[in-house]
């Protein structure tokens, strides 16, 4: 039991927020901001587009000592600080945002946002505009009418949003995983906005064919639940199985063996239960991560999960590489099975090619994937170095 229960708080920080041991000093207000309408990469028009965010730090007078911190997957813009004194846990990325610390808020004004089909759409903390979105057209849930998007559709409403903060230029854009990747869709896009790229646990430059079919299995569960309905579940029973399963499966894949056998090893769920004698016991690694995934599915909005395996499914920056100016600093961990180092080296190689200015700091450890929100603050130092360069 005591095992489940340690292993319950970390797999939360994959789910939906890291635990830490300090946050940011101060209280943390969660906004919102609004497009009357906006228009995709692929063409379609969404309108009164929402999205949450928060800021930390203060914006100098000349705007341009911004960093935008995007999230991972599975994640929402809480990066640091708390709502309220008494909340268990600060943002994912607290150990590296905050005064004094790696991303140090008394000298830059750090913003986070949440995405476009955000997975979270029912924690009130959460702002996102996505199927499960009430369309102005029909007045009903848009489910899977809902246009197709990408990340870059994020970033290009993110861009928005610091316009109308008074953002002139960001020192840099940073996120792990899903955020690396919106990270380097900024470098992209606004090539002489951005002055660098802190790609945590990413791809490098574009999603391998083996993570677009890890992508597809994530969200299968929910498409295989008849609940789930082709996506019409809105007002009645909801597919909440296949949303559990889904996350388990996001779990152990962003996971590495060496965490499962220190984490867990050979343990029964249950001491009295024999996962030999009957085939509903269970062994404590199966039992927790179906506790962990069915308590974050009453968070998670089926539709939205899908729409953000597509999201991330959808990037290759092709030849907009060529157009890339920022210095990128690739922070993959050692043990990470789903965007290995060598993917970053890979990266990096290329950039450099190109005469881009390109470094390396691994987080070493066995924790997988999640290394690169657990444990960023392994490489802090290497963070906090890059951004003074």
């Amino acid at each position: 039991m005591r095992v489940r229960m340690r292993w319950l708080g970390a797999v939360a920080v994959l789910l939906w927020s890291a635990g830490a041991a300090w946050a940011l000093d101060g209280i943390v207000e969660k906004k919102v901001f609004t497009l009357p309408a906006y228009t995709t990469v692929g063409g379609k028009t969404i309108k009164n587009v929402r999205l949450g965010y928060e800021t930390y730090g203060t914006l100098n007078v000349t705007g341009d000592n911004a960093i935008f911190v995007a999230h991972f997957y599975s994640g929402n813009s809480h990066a640091a600080g708390k709502y309220k004194a008494a909340d268990a846990a600060p943002g994912y990325w607290d150990p590296i945002i905050g005064a004094g610390k790696p991303i140090d808020t008394d000298r830059y004004f750090v913003v986070s946002a949440d995405t476009l089909a955000n997975l979270n759409t029912k924690d009130p903390n959460v702002t996102t505009t996505g199927p499960a979105t009430v369309n102005p057209d029909t007045g009903k849930p848009y489910g899977m009418s809902f246009p197709v998007v990408s990340l870059r559709d994020s970033v290009r409403i993110h861009k928005s949003l610091l316009d109308s903060l008074g953002v002139k230029k960001l020192q840099a854009a940073a996120g792990a995983s899903g955020g690396s990747i919106q990270a380097m869709e900024w470098a992209a896009l606004y090539p002489e906005y951005v002055e660098r790229v802190i790609h945590v646990i990413g791809p490098g430059f574009d999603i391998s064919p083996h993570v677009i079919e890890m992508l597809d299995v994530w969200s299968l569960p929910i498409r295989l639940d008849p609940k789930w309905n082709n996506g019409d579940y809105y007002g009645r029973d909801e597919p909440w199985e296949g949303v559990a399963q889904a996350l388990k499966i996001v779990t152990i894949t962003a996971r590495h063996h060496g965490w499962s056998e220190k984490t867990f090893g050979y343990k029964w769920a249950d001491p009295a239960k024999d996962p030999g004698a009957e085939m509903s016991n269970l062994f404590a690694i199966e039992d927790a991560l179906s506790k962990a995934g069915a308590a974050r599915a009453k968070t998670t909005d089926a539709n939205s999960m899908i729409y953000m395996s597509k999201a991330n499914q959808l990037y290759n920056l092709g030849d907009d590489v060529k157009k890339m100016k920022a210095k990128v600093l690739f922070v993959p961990a050692s043990s990470d099975l789903i965007f290995p180092p060598e993917l970053s080296r890979r990266a990096a190689e290329r950039y450099r090619a190109q005469g881009g200015v390109a470094e390396i700091a691994v987080i070493e450890g066995d924790g997988g994937h999640l290394d690169g929100v657990l444990n960023v603050a392994k490489q802090g130092e290497a963070i906090r170095a890059f951004l003074a360069k």
